[in-house]
């Protein structure tokens, strides 16, 4: 006598179904910690050290490209290779994360990550980043990775030390003498050049008697002394200026 089983859903014998093991029906057990100890892990430290870094310098490869360079004339073109940089080392972070403590992980921060970006308002894509960061370092620590929290410290501390070192800024002038736009704007372009500073671009709007510069600030000087430079321009080509900042 011939004895049928019943069929499942996809045509296979109830009894021969093997039940799916997704992402979240692994048993519910506590990550593993490793604490303090891990700071005597010397080759993990020097393994993350050198996937951050190799990040870093990769994000900079692309970031840095010689022909973004030529075609970056505003002041977020003239930020975002460093944005590049950020986001790239926030990708190494999270890829240690992940290979420390598995896909769920990967879960928890691309969670966080659409609450940042969508609940909170940080302003420019560097603020952006940063706040990333720092709820990385957070979440790193709160899993039982303090080692790797110092190091990502540490790490991002330097990267914002090294690009803040010559901020990208905008020079604003405007009520030039009608008619000397020109004139006005080659002064004033000299002034900075002379004060160390590189141009990355230049807009002139001769209805409104106005020229703006988005200029690299020169290193270990502030935006003081460029400005005071600026204000002693000749005074029969003076006009106000405005400083902004990404």
């Amino acid at each position: 006598m011939l004895r049928f089983l019943p069929l499942g859903p996809l045509g296979l014998g109830v009894h021969s179904a093997k039940p799916f093991n997704g992402l979240f029906d692994a048993p519910v057990t506590p990550l593993p910690t490793i604490g303090w100890s891990g700071f005597l892990d010397v080759k993990f430290l020097t393994d993350s050290l050198a996937a951050l870094l190799l990040g870093a310098a990769l994000g900079a490869v692309i970031g840095f490209h010689p022909m973004t360079r030529r075609t970056a004339d505003t002041l977020v073109e003239a930020e975002l290779p460093k944005v590049y940089v950020i986001f790239a080392f926030v990708g190494a972070v999270i890829g240690l994360a992940v290979r420390e403590f598995g896909m769920v992980i990967g879960v928890v921060v691309f969670g966080i990550g659409s609450l940042l970006r969508f609940r909170s308002d940080a302003g420019s894509p560097r603020d952006n980043g940063r706040l990333i960061i720092v709820t990385l370092v957070g979440l790193i620590a709160g899993l039982g990775l303090p080692h790797l929290a110092v190091l990502t410290t540490l790490c991002a501390f330097a990267l914002i030390w090294f690009f803040d070192a010559r901020p990208a800024c905008r020079a604003r002038i405007e009520d030039l003498p009608k008619g000397r736009l020109a004139e006005c704007a080659d002064a004033y372009r000299a002034i900075l050049i002379a004060q160390g500073c590189r141009i990355i671009g230049e807009h002139r709007s001769p209805a409104k008697n106005r020229v703006e510069f988005v200029v690299r600030l020169p290193g270990g000087s502030g935006r003081g002394e460029v400005h005071r430079a600026l204000c002693e321009a000749p005074v029969d080509i003076r006009g106000e200026l405005d400083w902004g900042v990404e």
